[in-house]
């Protein structure tokens, strides 16, 4: 056998196969793994082979996103990114300074705030009008469900104490009727529809700022959860497209063609010709995205039974569903028939139940497709509905990192929900024991895109150190899963969701050399450190596109 080109050897390798076997070395050649065993693979070292000693610690297949948007991300990052911040404090005097830093901006652009640190999650443009003067600003939540914006905005857009809440959002008002700030859900597209369009040149950009942020922590591989016009940020597929032809885009990528909740049927035509045009490189738009429903913290979740006032008493409310059960019931099996994979979005338990019904008629009408539909974020899960998961091959895409008690949790989550409702909520432990196929993603710039930090509260049902906000209790222990199991849901199971699991997701032999070393064996140390792990380096197809200070 020809000498390689890059040997690992010195520590534990996980491999994400099948039986989780360890091995102690990995050859590389040519970009694909060509020997994976103990410590005697020293004749394919040659004069010129790199050999990486891992030194004990572990090296893995590179992490794969399967819920993730690395151009929103980037471009949040090149604006006035709150993402760091925590409190109204720190995120006015960090607006503040970027406002009088950038005196010819004609709009105030960033993101990133949370909720909780709001009283009801829902901050005033009277307070952003102190920092940011007569300037429109536009700030959406680090969810991506909601906006903060200022009274010049309110004014540019006509939003006033008589504008009607459109059919898929909501306009925060205050108690005489006057939008007091923040726009829920479609309610933002009132503004973000006059916010000047992002060049192609600069959304290139932000593209590769989130990609080499993601590989900072190992990931070789993702799908762009939405690729297509929402929110403020433009199409991300012409910004993949220009680094995918010179080269510049190292991931692999399947982009979710968003699927526009506005229209209705009549919109497939321009999804299937975007999924041909949308395809090169290491790009290809592939999949198509559904947003069922919002979230549970503005009450746009979809639920099948109504929210609580947060006294235990039900209101008139249970939700939007963004996308009628007799449409999503028409467009996924036509979807399906077309070879598209669907990535639905589901927070609440009838949006999980409404998709999960679209999948079933699309099975009784075309037969078992290899498409492998999934549903992320599966907040609220009705048990009901945990078994369908495993009979339909529908893939449980987990944001795990949300599976924890902290402020927005307790504060406007819990008390709105109610029993027993509360109790189903993020239910890895039950869907694994059903035997669905778990996979895993971050929902960055949501939440940090650290797979280490997710699975850290996958396995403790707490948050990793360094991410906590309080000192609680585990949150739902029984629906933990082990480290292994977690393990394999970002890098083989979210292989398998991307169609990349011939080529990816395991260190085998043939496979391509997507891996990522990791400074410790996880499974050496306590649970409770698990999250402490970092990325040292990371390699696609055997090339070094990630090394940290201290690799």
């Amino acid at each position: 056998m020809p000498h390689a080109d890059l040997v690992f050897t010195g520590g534990p390798v996980f491999t994400a196969n099948t039986v989780r076997s360890r091995a102690r070395s990995v050859a590389v050649k040519d970009g694909r793994i060509v020997a994976v065993g103990g410590d005697e693979i020293g004749d394919l070292v040659g004069p010129s082979t790199e050999i990486v000693d891992v030194h004990g610690r572990m090296l893995i297949p590179g992490f794969q996103d399967a819920h993730v948007h690395p151009v929103w991300g980037g471009l949040d990052m090149l604006r006035c990114d709150l993402a760091e911040l925590a409190t109204a404090p720190e995120y006015l005097d960090a607006i503040g300074r970027y406002v009088a830093e950038r005196p010819a901006e004609e709009w105030i652009l960033g993101g990133g705030w949370q909720m909780s640190a709001f009283p009801g999650g829902t901050p005033t443009a009277e307070a952003l009008d102190a920092v940011t003067g007569d300037r429109p600003a536009f700030f959406p939540n680090r969810d991506g469900h909601g906006a903060w914006v200022n009274s010049a905005a309110l004014r540019r857009a006509g939003i006033d104490r008589h504008t009607p809440d459109p059919a898929d959002g909501r306009i925060e008002r205050d108690a005489d009727g006057r939008p007091s700030g923040t726009l829920h859900e479609g309610a933002m597209a009132l503004v973000n529809r006059l916010l000047p369009e992002e060049p192609l040149e600069r959304l290139t950009e932000a593209l590769l700022v989130g990609q080499r942020y993601l590989h900072s922590f190992g990931i070789t591989a993702w799908q762009d959860a939405i690729v297509g016009s929402y929110g403020d940020a433009g199409d991300p597929g012409p910004a993949y497209l220009a680094a995918a032809a010179d080269g510049r885009l190292t991931a692999r990528v399947v982009g979710a063609i968003w699927w526009d909740r506005t229209a209705g049927l009549e919109q497939i035509p321009s999804i299937l010709e975007r999924r041909e045009r949308y395809r090169g490189g290491r790009f290809a738009a592939t999949s198509v995205k559904v947003m069922q429903d919002g979230v549970a913290e503005n009450f746009t979740a979809s639920m099948l039974e109504p929210y609580c006032d947060g006294h235990g008493h039900f209101t008139d409310n249970s939700g939007i569903s963004f996308v009628a059960p007799e449409t999503l019931n028409e467009a996924v099996p036509i979807l399906d028939a077309e070879g598209f994979q669907v990535h639905f979005h589901a927070i609440g338990d009838r949006a999980v139940r409404e998709c999960l019904d679209a999948v079933e008629q699309a099975i009784a009408r075309n037969g078992r497709r290899d498409n492998r539909h999934h549903i992320a974020h599966i907040q609220v899960v009705h048990p009901e509905d945990i078994a369908r998961f495993r009979e339909l091959g529908v893939a449980a895409n987990m944001q795990s990192l949300w599976a924890t008690y902290e402020p927005q949790m307790v504060d406007l989550t819990l008390p709105f929900l109610g029993e027993p409702r509360s109790a189903w909520q993020y239910p890895f432990g039950d869907l694994l024991r059903a035997g669905a196929v778990l996979a895993a993603g971050s929902d960055w710039s949501v939440s940090t895109p650290d797979p280490m930090a997710a699975i850290h509260t996958a396995v403790n049902r707490k948050a990793a150190p360094g991410h906590e906000e309080g000192e609680y209790d585990a949150f739902l222990p029984e629906q933990a899963i082990d480290l292994a199991t977690s393990l394999t849901a970002y890098t083989a199971g979210s292989a398998w969701v991307n169609h990349l699991d011939d080529t990816t997701g395991t260190i085998e032999v043939g496979k391509l050399a997507d891996l990522a070393l990791l400074d410790r064996d996880p499974f050496a140390g306590p649970a409770d450190q698990i999250g402490a792990t970092r990325v040292l380096q990371t390699f696609v197809e055997g090339e070094r596109v990630y090394a940290a200070p201290d690799a």
